[in-house]
């Protein structure tokens, strides 16, 4: 088995990205949180919806995950990695703080 290094992005950073409109984020957080807010764009993964964005989505596309604070985006962002994504990365604090540092870049209802 081929273990890769899970990739970190700074909030600064992927804001760069978010920006650039360069990326795919991936929101996987319950349901309940991502209703109450979550970055624009970003697809909400869940058990049930997972098998269909891997099969729908190019391997070569940008992914960045994120949770609540950054660590369980580490292992999902490493089981992308082994489903043959090329570039992956967690977005460290998570969207937690990310809300903190941009609130102009999270929907809100």
């Amino acid at each position: 088995m081929i273990v890769k290094m899970i990739k970190h992005i700074s909030p600064a950073d992927a804001a760069t990205r978010f920006d650039a409109g360069d990326s795919r984020w991936l929101d996987i957080r319950d349901p309940q949180s991502w209703q109450q807010s979550h970055i624009p764009g970003a697809v909400h993964i869940d058990n049930d919806s997972l098998q269909a964005f891997v099969d729908a989505t190019a391997k070569d596309e940008t992914l960045i995950v994120y949770c609540y604070h950054g660590n369980s985006s580490q292992s999902a962002a490493a089981w992308f990695g082994e489903q043959g994504f090329a570039d992956v990365y967690t977005l460290d604090g998570g969207f937690e703080v990310w809300r903190q540092q941009f609130a102009d870049k999270t929907t809100t209802p």
